[in-house]
């Protein structure tokens, strides 16, 4: 009888087991490739302190990075049909979007709140690209159109973050109709003198760049982000040239005027306070209670 194989292994296992150990304590950057601790990433709003690579987050980091004291009501989402066309490609539309619910634990690509920024009434929409690749359906239009009207019913400034692959394929034309629909949607906000203020992270293409994303009354982007209408790859097979180094990048983009300015998330909060109350003519309080730090969710508010 071999006493470690048989007795001394069999315990140490057990007590590991036993112990109530997180399963992603270490996280690897997409860019660099370096190891970072869940603590300092989460201090760190998510950007790599090596290169600075702004990585993905959703819909409650983003509240909770804007929100005061990370307290905010989220608006209901909308019913729509939620497969009207019964697509079937490699796999059933019906089957992709219960696997997205259950690995974001989101009904759709798109989650608006209302609350308040340095104490000016907002209300912040976040359509995050781990859901379908953010993608433009009938679901997400409908919330679009709905966070607008609550905006402007309640005279609030409106902060859209995004990131999209364009429109979903799976709902065709009735995709494609959103595009109208939220062009629409965002000269509401424009009648009723409110800030729209967009901030592009990556990535941003298709259709939902060519609609209400370029539409802002402001357009900032996160370092680093893609933003675009079609793929560098397609452009370059198109027209048969190379394209410029960084081509479609925010840097890029910004040196040639069509954004406004790039800006770094640690920075993202101040930036957006100062311009929504410079634009609504609101004078900014000297003081503001902390704002909330991603880690849980506080009461709803009105």
């Amino acid at each position: 009888m071999n006493w470690i194989t048989n007795f001394v292994r069999p315990k140490i296992k057990n007590l590991i087991k036993g112990r109530d150990t997180p399963e992603n304590l270490w996280r690897k950057c997409s860019a660099c490739g370096e190891m970072i601790f869940h603590r300092d990433l989460i201090a760190n709003f998510y950007v790599c302190p090596k290169c600075v690579h702004h990585m993905r987050i959703g819909p409650a980091e983003r509240f909770a990075y804007t929100f005061d004291d990370n307290s905010y009501g989220e608006l209901p989402p909308p019913r729509v049909a939620q497969d009207p066309l019964h697509f079937k490609g490699d796999k059933r539309y019906a089957d992709e979007m219960k696997a997205a619910k259950a690995k974001t634990s989101r009904p759709e690509a798109f989650t608006a709140a209302r609350g308040t920024l340095d104490g000016l009434p907002v209300l912040v929409a976040v359509q995050p690209f781990d859901f379908l690749g953010g993608s433009l359906g009938m679901a997400v239009g409908e919330a679009f159109v709905q966070a607008v009207e609550a905006a402007v019913a309640e005279k609030r400034a409106f902060i859209l973050y995004v990131a999209s692959g364009g429109a979903r394929m799976q709902e065709s034309m009735l995709s494609l109709m959103q595009m109208p629909r939220t062009t629409i949607a965002v000269q509401l906000l424009k009648e009723a003198g409110l800030p729209y203020m967009v901030v592009f992270t990556d990535p941003t293409f298709g259709g939902v760049s060519a609609s209400y994303a370029m539409l802002g009354d402001i357009h900032i982007a996160e370092p680093g982000s893609q933003i675009g209408f079609a793929g560098a790859r397609v452009i370059a097979q198109t027209i048969r040239e190379k394209l410029p180094e960084g081509f479609q990048r925010a840097e890029y983009l910004l040196s040639h005027g069509m954004l406004d300015m790039v800006t770094p998330r640690s920075e993202m909060r101040a930036t957006l306070s100062r311009l929504a109350h410079l634009m609504l003519k609101k004078p900014k309080p000297a003081t503001r209670a902390a704002a909330g730090n991603g880690n849980g969710r506080a009461a709803a508010v009105s």
